[in-house]
């Protein structure tokens, strides 16, 4: 059997989709998956055996072998039997139709449903609004749906010998070997700027980590948050606060780092995600988005937020103007927490 698997867009869901592809792969029987993917997206699964070949697709892209007809023609001719669609777009299932595959499974939404052989239905209230339910959850019915058996919803990644090498010299170069733990913040989401935490608050938090809890922290960031990494090193004053704004940037740098750091501190975006796979601890922090979509049942995960009227509204952008979810959510809470966290970090080792 040959399934195409159309991966989610954003490198956070795709990590949270582990758990179903690792279900697709032990449990349709003699199955060759194919992941249709995002290229930025990509690098994220890195290093893991779920797949068996990538097609890389993104209608905007520049290179012509990764927008919709060229995509559509090299899964035509590859003779897919099933499509699986983790994305709710109208594109993913008007692609795979337009491929001719026979079988293809994916979510009711956006008047799709006339173009899928196997619909589901999303949980809805008296009103028709989608209910809150883990993303997780949401992907790994697509898998019961062919019957997989689930054994597990643990999220999953895995590194390169090149992104080790790669944190291994990030290690070295800045200060960071020796006994003291280190403390990864992450600051940035391709949501939008609401789930943002200001950086003089980071600033204030690695300052206090770095003189008060004897750690040592890496700013880890993606090419359009080096401004940022930057100011918050600049910030802090502190010569154990250091970034990685002046390196070479990629995803599996990034998760190499996650995965031998002590903490994680981030907003709600993919690199959490990272530490629930790695089994590192970590602390998000939550302002626009609701905790109940991204649930993982990490074990050493810890959610922070700062109640206000208006939220969590689920806005990539303030709707008030105000910002006071994340402007509120004060940085020596958070340092009251990540102290417990670093505190009792022997008993989990």
């Amino acid at each position: 059997m040959k399934v195409a698997v159309f991966c989610p867009n954003l490198i956070g869901d795709t990590v949270m989709a582990t758990p179903t592809f690792r279900a697709l792969k032990n449990g349709l029987d003699g199955v060759s998956l194919t992941a249709v993917i995002r290229p930025h997206v990509a690098p994220t699964l890195d290093g893991s055996n779920w797949f068996d070949d990538i097609i890389l697709f993104d209608h905007r892209s520049s290179r012509r072998s990764d927008r919709t007809l060229a995509v559509i023609g090299r899964l035509r001719r590859e003779q897919f039997d099933l499509a699986v669609l983790l994305p709710n777009s109208f594109r993913s299932a008007l692609v795979a139709r337009l491929a001719g595959i026979p079988r293809r499974l994916g979510y009711q939404r956006h008047g799709r449903g006339m173009l899928l052989t196997d619909v589901l239905q999303h949980q809805v209230d008296a009103e028709g609004r989608r209910i809150p339910t883990p993303i997780v959850e949401t992907y790994l019915k697509l898998a019961r749906r062919l019957g997989c058996p689930v054994e597990s919803n643990r999220l999953e990644l895995a590194t390169t010998t090149a992104d080790e090498a790669a944190a291994d010299r990030a290690w070295a170069e800045l200060g960071l070997i020796g006994a003291d733990p280190v403390v990864c913040l992450n600051t940035g989401g391709a949501f939008g700027p609401a789930k943002n935490w200001p950086v003089e608050h980071f600033a204030t938090l690695a300052r206090r980590l770095a003189g008060e809890s004897g750690s040592r922290v890496l700013v880890v960031c993606g090419p359009s948050e080096r401004e940022n990494a930057r100011a918050i090193v600049a910030a802090a004053g502190h010569d154990r606060v250091v970034s990685l704004a002046d390196r070479e940037l990629s995803i599996g740098l990034t998760k190499a780092c996650v995965r031998r750091s002590a903490l994680l501190i981030t907003t709600d975006s993919g690199p959490r995600h990272f530490a629930a796979a790695f089994g590192t601890p970590v602390i998000s922090l939550f302002g626009p988005t609701h905790i109940a979509w991204t649930r993982t049942n990490h074990p050493l995960a810890w959610h922070v937020r700062h109640p206000v009227p208006c939220g969590p509204c689920q806005r990539p952008v303030c709707p008030k103007g105000h910002h006071l979810c994340m402007k509120e959510l004060s940085p020596e809470g958070v340092h009251a927490v990540a102290r417990r966290v670093l505190a009792t970090s022997a008993t989990w080792s």
